[in-house]
């Protein structure tokens, strides 16, 4: 894990990317310590400018800017690793069926995975959080299913090369269960390209919620996320352009670092983009 780790940090983008999402964490952790109550109103100091007592001003209702960015941002980040480890729950069980079984429920599993891969993302989100009603569970459970066929199809192919290497072939031999053989040897081999994809994944799933909290189908008040956080700005853009910079800024940084950190990883998981030093 050291020589893991010190591989990641060699790496330019790696150490950006660390560096960003350590920032993310923090603002989210361990700065709501720091901050007022992020629901306290307080009219007469509506839209104030960025000051010691309101480092980032506050919004309409006179709310600490800064208090509810950082509660945002752990709503978002909770939102996705939720997300990804529903979806890669569901991925890893689906590809290895799929990899391990007869080609009837491989071509049934690979067809839901085209089905729901043939909609992009956002409408797909967007139309089942349309059709079951707004809330953070159903939310959670649709971009879940939207980002599912992923880590089935890499779980698959990953399954698929291991399935007559001879190290399960004498697994199968020597008689083991099906279940012992995934656990033991078909697992610890796939979950590195897994766990990349899931690091790149995390900043499509937050903008995908933010955007779908932006337009009012995600997260519902009194719960606060980056998404709300943008639309109350824009709402009130024309008075002040303050509320909605904290969340803007904080959304790209989420976005930018774990986009650079996942791309780092896959250099560093995949041998045929490794630099050893």
């Amino acid at each position: 894990m050291r020589g893991f780790a010190g591989r990641i940090w060699r790496e330019r983008g790696g150490r950006t990317g660390v560096l960003l999402v350590a920032l993310v964490l923090f603002i989210a952790l361990i700065l709501p310590f720091a901050t007022p109550d992020p629901n306290k109103i307080d009219v007469p100091a509506r839209f104030l400018p960025p000051s010691l007592h309101h480092p980032l001003g506050t919004d309409n209702l006179g709310r600490d800017l800064l208090a509810r960015v950082t509660v945002g941002t752990r709503s978002a980040l909770w939102i996705a690793c939720v997300v990804i480890a529903l979806s890669m729950a569901g991925g890893l069980a689906l590809g290895v069926i799929a990899a391990l079984s007869g080609r009837l429920v491989d071509r049934l599993v690979t067809g839901f995975c085209d089905i729901v891969s043939a909609f992009p993302s956002y409408i797909l989100v967007f139309s089942l959080v349309a059709l079951y009603g707004a809330g953070l569970g159903k939310l959670v459970v649709a971009i879940a299913l939207a980002f599912l066929p992923q880590f089935a199809r890499i779980t698959r192919s990953q399954a698929l090369t291991l399935r007559h290497r001879p190290f399960i072939e004498s697994a199968r031999l020597m008689g083991l269960p099906a279940t012992t053989i995934i656990r033991r040897h078909v697992l610890p081999n796939i979950v590195g390209p897994v766990i990349v994809l899931a690091s790149m994944n995390i900043p499509s799933v937050i903008t995908t919620e933010a955007a779908m909290s932006f337009i009012g189908l995600g997260v519902q008040p009194p719960q606060t996320s980056l998404g709300t956080l943008i639309r109350d700005g824009y709402v009130f853009l024309d008075q002040s352009w303050w509320p909605i910079i904290g969340a803007v800024a904080v959304l790209a940084i989420a976005t930018l670092g774990c986009t650079l950190l996942g791309e780092a990883l896959r250099d560093v998981v995949d041998p045929k983009l490794r630099r050893e030093p």
